[in-house]
């Protein structure tokens, strides 16, 4: 079983970790709604992905 034969320092390990970093998120133009949501995922303000309807939106009463 492989071991390290010496202990890694807190500084070379706060390097390697220096090169994860957050990413923004993709957005992209709804063609249905032309409100801005993620790319591949269902628009949350119409419900449509790929042309389609696949989450039904609620009505909302005016009163």
């Amino acid at each position: 079983m492989a071991v390290p034969k010496s202990k890694q320092s807190k500084s070379r390990t706060n390097k390697r970790f220096a090169n994860y970093k957050a990413t923004a998120a993709t957005l992209v133009e709804c063609p249905h709604c032309h409100e801005l949501t993620e790319a591949h995922r269902v628009c949350k303000s119409c419900g449509f992905y790929d042309g389609k309807e696949v989450v039904a939106q609620k009505e909302e009463k005016n009163n």
